[in-house]
């Protein structure tokens, strides 16, 4: 009886929480690099980065802009959100709770890991 109650109880928790859930954080970390290979200051979200660097960015199903007054550069980099890999295997395994749960706490959504400024070339 204990085994079956243990099963159910492994069964439900699996049903219930989201793979992107679990496996993504709120953050995800993103490399910015000049396309000419200069240091660049900007913001993203309010945070300042300086690239070539890396900058956490909350994951949401909104686009994130990176900002910058450096010279040459392209003043505004937009990078669209897409949805993890991760998330469609949460469709097979956790049916419609997973995956709800996946949507509503935006875990499921995933930039690009590297993002280049168009910068041009000195």
């Amino acid at each position: 009886m204990q085994k079956l109650a243990l099963s159910a109880a492994l069964i439900s928790v699996a049903l219930l929480s989201g793979c992107s859930t679990i496996f993504n954080e709120k953050t995800q970390t993103v490399n910015v690099t000049s396309s000419d290979g200069r240091t660049v200051k900007g913001t993203v979200d309010g945070t300042t980065f300086v690239a070539p660097g890396a900058v956490p960015v909350l994951r949401t199903k909104a686009a994130k802009v990176f900002t910058t007054d450096a010279e040459g550069c392209n003043k505004q980099t937009t990078v669209e959100s897409k949805v993890d890999v991760k998330f469609f295997g949460n469709i097979i395994t956790g049916g419609f709770l997973g995956s709800t749960t996946d949507y509503s706490t935006d875990k499921m959504w995933k930039y690009d890991d590297n993002v280049t400024i168009n910068c041009a070339s000195k």
